[in-house]
């Protein structure tokens, strides 16, 4: 586990970074966008105590109180990954405006069944459901939001607000939970969280955005889909967010899992009692992220989220084995400084690793790993306590998050935190002129003259090319030696169609270019590399003689 040092140069904010958290709340459209979504949070962790409450009080059973959890992030890791690929090629606009009000309207029917005395544990858990599908919709689009309102230089510091507006509203919105369903119960709360939807939908549907069209269609949904899946499978540092992600979240879970449950049954106390330890979770989220511009200056990522990680574990044993409210009320300060400090360490990170073309899909990557994570770790503690004890369960997910946590962190953040992702404009990518509509694979290969000394550097440094072609949208290749002539090499790639292959030159990042830069250096030629491109041309189909009254010919 990375150990908590000062790393000067790794992992930190790109050059001319805020130093505040909200300093992009001078921004106007930010800022509004900011305070809407201030207010639906708060509804949403009013939202969350509730239905955990509730369902404590319908069936206190601890497996059923984890599906409570579990319902509402499943949907984001079954529906993410679509949802984010629409995110990309649709109106972003009219795609969140639906998806708010959807969620106004899972949160206000549930409120009426719930006033009415209709609602069952099964009605709890599939309006919980619907809820989590709004949220799976909405997160990949609103995240692939934040990039096209602030500069670059104020991202880390965006993300950081967004951070310390969730986790404010957490500190809040639990307490007035609390009281509300002391005084009038839950159903209350859930109509209250469908009326805080009104502000961002309002916010969103005024929002016009400023950031330039691409002359390009858009790609088709499965084509979109594959484009991402194929990005993160070539994006070393979106692979490490997840792997450091998942290792966390998992452990986490057990924390969200089983907190009603142990307010309720096992210290005897009230929702009051609940929604102010999930209040103190909050403050120490809020106080630690106006820090974080600070902490992050003397110390890398990885250090942030090694201590985090430690911090974590101690978290779970605690809350394993205290049942001192005021104790408790300690440990979840820690719990919020923690979680904070990792989840916006790991967004950013995820963000700062992505262009703009596959930003939304990439996210949606992320948010699946955390959301699925959340499910797969509430599910199998909440099974674990049932067999056991809450104590076995939390402990259990102590272990892990110690194991895991150092597993996880020989993949490192520091590596990837200064790349330039931006696309590169213009693109310096040899490009097709055939007719457009051209429909089938396009082919290229470019001629390299390497010499005998410089082969194995040279391969090696086409390594990096492949991935970059591979992550752009190529769906194969490959890289061959002239048997006839040692010197000569050729690499070769396919887009599935000619504007697979338009899509591709578009989306050269400056790290691209970097790669192909050094692959050209071992190029031992008077010209550059020659590029070559094929479009495909097969036999012609023969003609039935059932359809055309003719024998082919």
């Amino acid at each position: 586990m990375a150990s908590v040092e000062k790393e000067p140069a790794a992992g930190l904010p790109p050059t001319g970074s805020s130093t505040s958290a909200l300093s992009p709340l001078r921004i106007k459209i930010f800022r509004n966008l900011w305070l809407a979504n201030l207010v639906s949070n708060l509804g949403t962790w009013m939202q969350d105590v509730s239905a955990g409450w509730l369902m404590a009080t319908l069936v206190p059973d601890p497996f059923m109180v984890s599906l409570v959890q579990v319902s509402w992030v499943l949907p984001a890791f079954l529906l993410t990954l679509p949802a984010g690929a629409l995110a990309d090629i649709v109106d972003r606009r009219s795609y969140m405006l639906f998806a708010i009000l959807w969620m106004a309207a899972m949160a206000g029917l549930l409120g009426v069944l719930t006033v009415t005395g209709q609602i069952t544990p099964w009605l709890l858990i599939a309006f919980t459901f619907g809820l989590g599908v709004g949220m799976a919709i909405m997160w990949p689009a609103f995240s692939a939001l934040v990039p096209d309102l602030v500069p670059r230089s104020e991202l880390v510091a965006a993300v950081t607000a967004n951070s310390i507006a969730m986790n404010l509203t957490r500190a809040i919105g639990p307490a007035i939970a609390g009281a509300l369903i002391a005084a009038s119960g839950p159903g209350p709360v859930f109509l209250l969280n469908a009326l805080s939807f009104v502000g961002i939908f309002i916010v969103i549907l005024r929002y016009r955005s400023m950031q330039p069209r691409g002359t390009l269609p858009s790609e088709r949904f499965i084509g979109a889909l594959r484009s991402g899946f194929n990005f993160a499978r070539q994006s070393p540092a979106l692979q490490t967010v997840m792997i450091r992600g998942f290792a966390f979240f998992t452990a986490m879970s057990g924390m969200f899992a089983f907190l009603p449950l142990i307010v309720r049954e096992e210290m005897g106390a009230g929702p009051q009692t609940y929604g102010w330890l999930v209040t103190s979770m909050g403050a120490g989220a809020v106080i630690t992220g106006l820090l974080l511009a600070r902490i992050r200056s003397r110390f890398s990522n990885d250090a942030v989220l090694g201590a985090g990680t430690l911090i974590a574990t101690v978290i779970l044993l605690g809350l394993a084995n205290i049942r001192s409210p005021a104790l408790l009320a300690v440990i979840m300060f820690l719990a919020g400084a923690a979680w904070i400090s990792v989840v916006s360490t790991l967004q950013v990170s995820a963000q700062l690793s992505l262009p703009a073309w596959v930003r939304a899909r990439g996210l949606a990557v992320y948010i699946a790993t955390f959301m699925g994570s959340m499910a797969v770790g509430s599910a199998s503690w909440g099974r674990l306590a049932s067999a056991t004890s809450t104590t076995t369960a939390l402990t259990t997910a102590a272990g892990f998050c110690l194991l895991a946590g150092w597993i996880a962190s020989r993949w490192r953040l520091a590596p990837h935190s200064n790349i330039d992702h931006s696309v590169a404009q213009p693109s310096t990518e040899p490009s097709l002129t055939p007719d457009r509509a051209h429909e089938g694979p396009v082919m290229v290969n470019i001629e390299y003259c390497i010499e005998l000394e410089d082969r194995s550097d040279f391969e090696a440094a086409m390594r990096d090319v492949r991935r970059m072609r591979l992550k752009n949208g190529a769906s194969a290749w490959g890289l061959y030696r002239n048997t006839d002539d040692e010197l000569s090499y050729v690499e070769s790639f396919i887009d599935l169609t000619w504007l697979d292959h338009l899509r591709r030159a578009e989306r050269i990042t400056v790290e691209d270019l970097e790669f192909k830069r050094v692959a050209d250096a071992y190029h031992c030629g008077d010209s550059p590399p020659k590029a070559s491109h094929f479009v495909t041309r097969g036999a012609p189909k023969r003609r039935r003689y059932w359809l055309t009254g003719k024998l082919s010919d």
